[in-house]
């Protein structure tokens, strides 16, 4: 059985995620058995029906998109568009942005990460060839409501991270090969305002695309999210978390329970958080410290990361 991988980000990771790609090519020795990448998922910033992550502003060029598309499906990996903003209206179905970035990517390849009931049953009628994912941002707990939702029309479902290490519940779950589980989640288990989060981060889309609208002078500002319970945390915090699965419980304990998808946070992470992340995860234990090496001197090669040489001075 191969284990699908899904990788965050098409803007700020796709030089890294594409490094890796090819890596996994030229290199397999690197790699742990079976391993496949199954998606970039993400948005092109900024989109009014992204959610999960806030883009910070940023924003893609016609070409831009249409160039990552095209490079990302070359290599047969589907781009899968999370668009899970929970404050969507009918008003928002027709933005042109969003539109524009499905039409471009609809050749039956690639997929939709959906969480709005309004949004959902828009792409299913306009969009009819993309392949649809039940988003975690749904909060599912409950084993009798994910095997219902394993029932419908959906691709994969994100389970609730907090199911990763319950093994009684997971065991209840009938259609194991339809579900994706959040490996290195970086919220603390239970967090009772990830629902909050979402929200947030929605609204601070909404206020970056009205300003764009606005004069200097009526900017609103964006409002920052401050979470007490934990926040900036790297591999080394989140692999002590009881939700975290680690590489070695993936292939022996998860693969052959019948699980074998898998996603990656990450869409804003720290670049060498990320470079950290695909080593512990992709890399045979031996190949760790020469694929973090590998993927740090290529993207520094190929000007991703920048080493500042000392300024000239004069003495005396």
């Amino acid at each position: 059985m191969s284990v699908k991988f899904h990788l965050p980000g098409l803007r700020a990771n796709f030089p890294i995620n594409m490094l890796l790609v090819k890596l996994m090519q030229h290199s397999p020795e690197y790699f742990r058995e079976g391993l496949e990448i199954a998606s970039f998922y993400g948005e092109f910033p900024t989109s009014k029906w992204n959610g999960g992550r806030f883009s910070g502003g940023d924003q893609c060029s016609t070409e831009y998109i249409r160039q990552v598309i095209k490079a990302v499906n070359a290599e047969g990996i589907p781009i899968r568009f999370t668009y899970t903003n929970p404050l969507i209206t009918e008003e928002d179905l027709a933005d042109p942005y969003c539109n524009f970035c499905l039409r471009e990517a609809d050749n039956g390849l690639n997929e939709v990460i959906v969480f709005s009931p309004i949004l959902e049953e828009y792409i299913r009628e306009w969009y009819p060839s993309y392949k649809l994912t039940s988003s975690t941002c749904k909060e599912i707990k409950n084993v009798d409501a994910i095997n219902a939702e394993l029932d419908k029309d959906y691709n994969i479902v994100v389970l609730d991270y907090n199911m990763n290490n319950k093994f009684d519940l997971l065991e209840q779950i009938k259609k194991k090969e339809k579900c994706e589980l959040l490996a290195n989640c970086c919220c603390v288990p239970n967090c009772p305002r990830r629902g909050e989060h979402y929200r947030f981060m929605a609204q601070q889309e909404q206020i970056v695309l009205k300003n764009r609208e606005l004069p200097a002078d009526k900017q609103i500002e964006v409002p920052k999210w401050y979470c007490e319970y934990g926040e900036h945390t790297s591999v080394y915090v989140f692999k002590n978390y009881e939700t975290h699965i680690s590489p070695d419980d993936i292939w022996n304990k998860y693969v052959p329970m019948g699980f074998n998808q898998f996603k990656l946070e990450g869409r804003t992470a720290n670049l060498f958080l990320l470079i950290d992340t695909y080593a512990y995860y992709f890399a045979k234990p031996e190949y760790r410290d020469e694929m973090r090496f590998v993927l740090t001197t290529n993207l520094q090669a190929n000007k991703v990361i920048t080493v500042n040489k000392p300024r000239k001075e004069v003495w005396p």
